[in-house]
């Protein structure tokens, strides 16, 4: 989910951006008062992601324009599914027709990838999460966008959880030292992660009881003997260098949770269109 709040702030961001201080060729070419009539549809198969915040775009510009909704976010398309009509003043929807096509676009590009790593890890007890590598000013949606296509939300942010890393581990001294300070104030029901590069780091996690090992650019052969050591007693995570070639043989290792950046970073917008109802 998204907060509604947070998403209007990035709208009035966004059509900022695009318009300036007006739509010059909608005020010249446009009379103020002719009404039009369009459709949102699907130019190729896809999932949708984001759009409820298209809607609320047009809305946001215009509170008079008539936005009606004809699918959910999660919802798998085929080509040339009516996805949104939007009725009203013509120059308002031309004004920001790019801003909304844009934001469904990317969101569903990324449910759409999402999907395809979810299907590669099917049959196994792996499920798939996202990562803190997202669009600067998006990330909420673009978590958003990755439970549509089927993925789990990592952490939204650094108050989300503690995550302890290399960088913090040299600082500290040991996994030991690190997660004992961390423990020292963090809130009682805080999920505790530790990033292991070698099965000696991974025995000293366990030793430490974290709630999570993430097991950091290992081979597969090591994660196997990892998902061995722990027994099960701690969750673990797979992450660094995962892609689609790669993931169903991490997978097959036995890890409880599989984190890749790609979801986000390799996602390409799908064709969404905006044309006149006829």
């Amino acid at each position: 989910m998204y907060d509604v709040f947070q998403t209007d702030r990035l709208i009035d961001l966004w059509l900022t951006e695009d318009i300036g201080h007006c739509d010059l060729t909608a005020q010249l070419m446009i009379e103020a008062g002719e009404t039009g009539a369009f459709n949102m549809h699907a130019r190729e198969p896809l999932i949708v992601a984001g759009i409820d915040i298209a809607a609320r775009i047009f809305k946001r510009y215009d509170p008079l324009l008539e936005v009606a909704v004809l699918v959910s976010d999660g919802q798998t398309l085929e080509k040339g599914a009516l996805m949104l009509t939007v009725r009203g003043s013509a120059r308002s929807i031309l004004t920001v027709e790019r801003t909304a096509l844009n934001i469904v676009q990317r969101l569903s590009g990324i449910a759409n990838e999402t999907a395809k790593y979810v299907a590669a890890v099917a049959g196994t007890k792996a499920r798939l999460i996202d990562t803190r590598k997202t669009t600067p000013g998006l990330r909420m949606l673009e978590k958003h966008a990755v439970a549509c296509g089927g993925g789990l939300n990592h952490r939204l942010g650094l108050d989300n959880g503690v995550m302890i890393k290399d960088n913090h581990i040299a600082v500290c001294g040991s996994i030991a030292l690190a997660v004992q300070r961390a423990r020292r104030q963090m809130p009682v029901l805080t999920k505790l992660e530790v990033e292991c590069e070698t099965l000696e780091q991974v025995r000293e996690a366990l030793a430490a009881q974290v709630d999570v090992i993430m097991l950091d650019n290992m081979s597969t052969t090591a994660m196997r003997e990892a998902v061995a050591v722990v027994g099960g007693s701690i969750k673990l995570e797979a992450s660094g260098g995962i892609d689609l070639r790669t993931i169903g043989e991490v997978a097959a290792t036995g890890v409880d949770y599989i984190s890749t950046s790609k979801i986000n970073q390799a996602a390409v917008c799908v064709d969404i269109g905006l044309d006149e109802a006829v």
